[in-house]
């Protein structure tokens, strides 16, 4: 009995030209035409198969190791070094740290798959999700997409930090990015003032709806009767510099930097983990020296135009002003207010005349200072002490006379309101 051979589609097309070839069926130039190969590749066809049989059809070399194969001991040693040093790395990661780091050089395709048969990389099947695609914007600055991600970037080595991240949405570029204690409105405040004075002004920036950006709240009836809109700090801010808010409906809308953080979380952790990183701001230093110009370089694109849609900052932009935090107090009748349990006495010398009942806007700004400003006037005022306090005395009541007294027969009775009330009259017992 033969042995059965094993042929593709185009093998077994490929015997039967090459049999009507040997039975002079066809001549070599035709059979050349008919397989896209050579007249030469036509003889050596047909010798191998005058010789060998059918299995001539097939390539010498199916069955065997390739001569350009991965020498086996170099991806032992990659597998060996990753299941020591670089055990939870994905593969694209553990292969970067192998090129750079220990001097092993192999496709990522090969690492992926002696991963996956050794046990160390679980191959993740995304879920089909049907989503509305949106095209990019076409410049630069026209939308910049921020948020900030909670997690523990140093893996218990250090507290917990929020990684605040600002990309552009035209490139995929991050613009800037800084690890914050919490994501408050002083921190975000703070690092949106850095970012304009790198970048200027955007477009428009593209957030969720996190209360730090915007009021989840109806308004009161005084701010209905007012016609006023509360706005959060930062969102109040951005409208003062002409960036227009946008928020999202849900957390794909803003993918670019959801997705982003996915990315951090595996790579920017395993990163300062290797580098024995804890604390905040050495982490900055290696965000914005090392880590983001690496992921510009391998993530971003080129926008559609080359214009740079951001607006440079102008000399009425007062930022220690607008990157404040703003409130409004009214004025006493003697002329003080209070706000965040401070009282402050606005003084008698003023540029603008103010009354009591006035709305006052005061700003708390990042530097620690206090202004008060009233009609585009800043006012002259001085902190007070608190005032003292002054338990309210209550009246003791007077006790009841008792019977025998003067007091008691001289008290009034009132019987009901038939009768007049009779004074110096003893009450009946």
């Amino acid at each position: 009995m033969g042995d059965n051979l094993i042929m593709s589609n185009q093998e077994i097309d490929r015997l039967k030209v090459i049999h009507n070839v040997i039975q002079h069926k066809l001549t070599w130039p035709q059979a050349a035409e008919q397989l896209d190969l050579s007249t030469r590749q036509i003889g050596t066809l047909v010798a191998r198969i005058r010789k060998q049989g059918n299995k001539g059809i097939i390539h010498g070399l199916r069955g065997k190791p390739s001569n350009h194969r991965l020498d086996p001991s170099v991806l032992s040693a990659a597998l060996d070094t990753v299941e020591r040093r670089y055990n939870d790395f994905g593969p694209t990661l553990a292969n970067e740290k192998l090129r750079d780091n220990e001097d092993i050089f192999i496709s990522t395709f090969t690492l992926r798959q002696a991963m996956i048969h050794k046990g160390l990389w679980k191959p993740r099947r995304p879920k089909d999700k049907h989503r509305a695609w949106r095209e990019r914007r076409s410049c630069v600055g026209e939308l910049v997409q921020l948020d900030g991600s909670d997690h523990d970037w140093f893996e218990g080595r250090g507290p917990r930090r929020v990684l605040l991240i600002y990309i552009d949405d035209a490139t995929s570029r991050i613009l800037y990015g800084e690890f914050i204690p919490v994501e408050d409105a002083d921190n975000l405040l703070n690092a949106t003032r850095r970012y304009l004075k790198l970048h200027g002004r955007p477009h428009a920036f593209y957030v969720d709806k996190d209360s730090i950006y915007k009021v989840n709240r109806q308004a009161t009836i005084e701010e209905e009767l007012r016609d006023f809109h509360p706005l959060s700090q930062f969102t109040r801010a951005m409208g003062e510099l002409g960036v227009k808010m946008i928020f999202a409906h849900s957390p794909q809308a803003k993918g670019r930097v959801e997705r982003g953080f996915k990315t951090h979380q595996d790579r920017l952790v395993k990163e300062l983990r290797l580098l024995g990183i804890s604390t905040m701001a050495a982490a900055n230093r290696f965000l914005w020296n090392v880590y983001i110009p690496d992921h510009n370089a391998r993530c971003a694109v080129e926008p559609a135009s080359p214009t740079n849609a951001h607006r440079s900052l102008l000399k009425s932009h007062n930022l220690d002003s607008i990157l404040s935090l703003q409130t409004e107090r009214t004025v006493g009748n003697d002329f003080t207010l209070r706000c965040r349990n401070k009282f402050f006495q606005i003084l008698k010398e003023q540029k603008v005349r103010v009354r009591p009942k006035d709305r006052v806007t005061l700003e708390f700004r990042l530097n620690g200072s206090t202004h008060l400003r009233f009609k585009g006037r800043y006012l002259a005022f001085k902190p007070i002490a608190k005032l003292p306090y002054r338990p309210l005395r209550i009246k003791q009541p007077t006790p009841p006379p008792k019977p025998g007294t003067l007091a008691y027969s001289r008290q009034k009775v009132y019987l009901g309101p038939w009768q007049t009330p009779k004074l110096n009259a003893r009450p009946q017992l």
